[in-house]
């Protein structure tokens, strides 16, 4: 079966930067189980994902506009320190906060007495990412799944 809109599909990947450094993996653990077409991942790959099938193997880099977006400058502001409510603070700390798209991470990024520079881009923002990918299995989603966007099973919380 192909990789199309509304199947469950599941994958073992490996992440690296434009350094070949690891980022993340799937590898030794479950694989990465999501629904095609809903955006539950990256859209670059989701992309290279649609029309393969199960035992597929291969590798793709992404653009960081098809991965976590390019840097956006007006994500990136001078708080006081005061905002942090007395608490010790560093810079590379990251801490969930709401940001103009929703939900996010926070990460300092440099400490000026009062000043902290806070910036809300995802940390892998303006970053090509590449993916060594092996689909493992694909199946029609469930009419459940679809509704709900995601699909069920080990992790879910329906």
């Amino acid at each position: 079966m192909q990789i199309t809109d509304k199947t469950a599909v599941s994958i073992h990947y490996t992440l690296t930067n434009q350094d070949g450094e690891q980022l993340d993996s799937s590898r030794g653990e479950e694989p990465l189980l999501y629904l095609h077409g809903a955006g539950n991942i990256i859209a670059g790959l989701e992309a290279a994902l649609h029309g393969k099938q199960a035992g597929d193997k291969f590798n793709v880099t992404i653009a960081a506009d098809q991965a976590y977006g390019e840097v956006s400058e007006e994500m990136i502001q001078v708080v006081s320190k005061k905002m942090f409510d007395g608490m010790d603070i560093d810079i590379g700390m990251q801490f969930h906060a709401d940001v103009s798209h929703g939900p996010g991470i926070i990460t300092i990024v440099e400490i000026d007495g009062d000043d902290v520079t806070i910036d809300g881009n995802h940390p892998l923002a303006g970053e090509d990412l590449t993916f060594d990918v092996e689909v493992i299995d694909v199946r029609p989603a469930t009419a459940d799944e679809v509704a709900h966007g995601h699909i069920h099973g080990s992790g879910c919380h329906h």
